[in-house]
């Protein structure tokens, strides 16, 4: 059964697994009362090669499990549902509904200027074309190139943040970023910011580097100020992550996300 939503009800964000620890992170950082509910659909990952058609079905299902749980509003921190679903999510839920492309692409915008931003993410998020049609309905006269690096994901839940082979294959995929000149990237996938010293390190000083998730957490609050939800509550927030599949496995590559023990993780089926 739903529980009533109020004042001291929780955020429920929800990726295809551990990458959107790094919006739940930045959350945390700018609301730091506010309790969080996390759903990892470990059993599905990754969304990023599934259809758009399945990718709704699948947000749809994290969605119901979040609700379930009486959030108030819902984050989609997964980059291909919010390419995918978020518009469904937003038509068909009784909460506010955050994804993580528009916050991204307005930073890109505000930062670029030579007005030529680049974009890497999963096959799913860049065949969207959610992120050059976000861009550009901010400025149109912006140039946008797009580079799916679907080997980034693997690396970072292997623990290869760094190293020759994350090296090698961040030459190799973002060679054409170089080649077009862009001076910002997006990183499109919320696995990417752990590859960010790789990243940073091939693309150049002179680029500079969009993680969406502290722009999402900025909507975030501004969303939670606006329905005067903000909480208010003294008392520790509830942190509470649940999984669709290997809780274990989860908890340990979620530490490396968050820097710290995560605690207990809950497995639930849908």
């Amino acid at each position: 059964m739903q529980t009533s939503r109020g004042q001291h009800d929780a955020i429920g964000i929800f990726d295809s697994g551990v990458g959107g620890l790094t919006v739940f992170r930045r959350v945390t950082e700018r609301l730091p009362r506010e309790s969080i509910v996390y759903l990892g659909d470990t059993a599905r990952v990754p969304y990023g090669t599934k259809s758009a058609e399945t990718v709704i079905r699948y947000a749809r299902g994290c969605a119901r499990i979040l609700l379930d749980r009486g959030i108030k509003m819902l984050v989609v921190a997964c980059n291909t549902a919010s390419a995918c679903a978020l518009e469904t999510l937003q038509e068909e839920l009784d909460v506010p509904v955050v994804g993580v492309i528009e916050p991204g692409a307005a930073a890109a915008v505000r930062i670029t200027r030579n007005k030529r931003i680049g974009v890497i993410g999963t096959a799913g998020t860049i065949h969207s074309e959610a992120y050059p049609q976000s861009i550009r309905s901010f400025n149109p006269d912006l140039q946008v190139f797009c580079k799916a690096c679907p080997l980034f994901v693997p690396l970072v839940e292997e623990g290869w943040t760094e190293g020759t082979v994350a090296l090698e294959a961040a030459r190799i995929y973002l060679a054409e970023m170089i080649e077009r000149n862009v001076d910002t990237l997006v990183l499109g996938c919320t696995h990417y910011p752990l590859l960010r010293d790789v990243i940073a390190g091939v693309m150049g000083p002179e680029v500079t580097l969009v993680d969406s998730a502290e722009s999402t957490a900025e909507v975030v609050s501004e969303v939670l100020n606006g329905m005067s939800v903000i909480s208010t509550d003294e008392g520790p927030p509830r942190r509470h992550f649940l999984v669709s599949d290997s809780p274990g496995a989860f908890a340990t590559v979620g530490r490396r996300f968050l820097g710290q023990d995560i605690g207990n993780v809950e497995w639930v089926d849908f």
